[in-house]
């Protein structure tokens, strides 16, 4: 097991980070080359700065087991059809009974913006979600592990 963090929009490292830590797990983030991501735990990767570059690079290193942490849908899906799990930085866990409402969701969101509707901005991130992702992640190496 080892828990990949797509790096370009992914708030919670510390958290994410903790929660590997406490489990002995790798951690690899990886974002593109126009960000700078340090870490004293984590391996990070940097790919080239082409569009959905990172979410490619990830699909590719994706294996059983493994648990994704990316804010995307479609990574997430993917994660899910390769037997790993996928959760997204605010601790919601990705399933195969959730993911395809998201993705329709996500589709009707975007047709709404292109015929010049408005849809709600995310909210900010907090605490809860913090603690929300660590439990999650948490559960999910539990789960791998038992």
């Amino acid at each position: 097991m080892r828990i990949l963090v797509d790096g370009d929009a992914c708030p919670g490292k510390s958290f994410i980070e903790k929660a590997a830590k406490e489990y002995n797990i790798e951690v690899i983030i990886f974002c593109n080359i126009s960000h700078r991501i340090e870490s004293d735990y984590s391996t990070v990767i940097y790919v080239d700065n082409i569009s959905q570059g990172v979410d490619i690079k990830i699909a590719n290193e994706v294996k059983v087991g493994d648990i994704v942490v990316s804010q995307d849908y479609g990574v997430a899906t993917i994660a899910l059809g390769r037997k790993a799990y996928a959760i997204n930085p605010r601790g919601y866990i990705f399933t195969n009974e959730n993911i395809d409402r998201l993705l329709l969701e996500r589709h009707i969101n975007k047709k709404i913006r292109d015929s010049g509707g408005r849809t709600q901005n995310p909210k900010k991130r907090n605490q809860e979600d913090d603690k929300r992702l660590y439990d999650n992640l948490v559960k999910l190496i539990n789960a791998e592990n038992p």
